[in-house]
């Protein structure tokens, strides 16, 4: 359920992608729970402004061309990639935060799948954000606790704090290696900075819930019992479980936070797209 980690092809790969470390604790490394009745459904948010699951930019012409003039060879070599983040991000900045191992590829897959229903956590070129996720029980009902956002407040801090015309600059002279990435994931022909962009307004358009959000733990048919019930947490509100996972993402790591994330988005996007 969190880019805060889990950001962004830099700032997008580091807030695009990042928003997918903090789902890992959602998915995989909560404590079990016991089942609890389901919790009232609140009133359902607005439908999603944007498509659930946005189409990969098309072949021909880019929306959103990159002025690459000062580009890096798609070859570029993995030791000057982690020296790049290094510069821009910091070096303690990076071993805390950051997977520089496969990073181009794993921010092109994050990115491409925050648009789409899941992000798989193997994918993600981020550190998981420690800890575990936080819910409470009221009356018989599970809803996500308010205290669970504090838990974000290192990595925030973190993506908060890049420039973005500097983690744009380098984005733009990686580029190669990110469109190079994209093309080998399936979408030859297709760019990778339209898609960059496609998500990032997607996220951008992630409502502001009213209040505290109500959770489930999905039903388990079959003879087999859950032996990780942990990971079946959803929204109880069908409308926001039906979002994709970059949204979802961006509602579970709290409305400060997520505030503070799009900022980011808009000031990465800014350097990045055509207005």
């Amino acid at each position: 359920m969190p880019l805060k980690l889990p950001t962004l092809a830099i700032t997008a790969a580091i807030v695009v992608a990042a928003l997918g470390a903090g789902a890992y604790w959602w998915y995989g490394r909560k404590p079990p729970m016991p089942m609890v009745a389901p919790a009232p459904v609140l009133q359902p948010m607005a439908p999603p402004a944007a498509p659930s699951a946005p189409a990969a930019s098309e072949p021909g012409a880019a929306r959103h061309p990159i002025d690459a003039g000062d580009a890096e060879p798609a070859e570029a070599s993995a030791a000057t990639l982690k020296d790049a983040l290094a510069a821009l991000l910091g070096p303690e900045n990076l071993l805390r935060f950051v997977l520089p191992e496969n990073f181009v590829q794993q921010t092109v897959a994050t990115v491409d799948a925050l648009g789409r229903e899941h992000a798989a956590p193997r994918l993600w070129p981020v550190v998981p954000t420690p800890g575990r996720f936080q819910t409470e029980e009221r009356a018989g009902s599970l809803w996500l606790a308010a205290d669970n956002a504090r838990r974000y407040d290192p990595f925030v801090r973190f993506a908060a704090g890049i420039d973005a015309k500097r983690a744009a600059a380098l984005y733009k002279r990686l580029y190669p290696q990110f469109q190079s990435a994209y093309e080998a994931l399936g979408f030859p022909g297709r760019h990778f900075n339209d898609r960059l962009v496609e998500v990032i307004d997607l996220l951008l358009a992630t409502p502001e819930p009213p209040g505290p959000l109500p959770l489930v733990l999905t039903e388990v048919k079959g003879p087999v019992p859950s032996v990780r019930p942990w990971t079946r947490h959803e929204f109880a509100d069908p409308s926001l479980e039906a979002r994709p996972a970059g949204q979802k993402m961006l509602l579970r790591v709290g409305p400060e936070h997520a505030r503070a994330l799009k900022a980011q988005l808009r000031a990465f996007r800014a350097e990045i797209a055509r207005p």
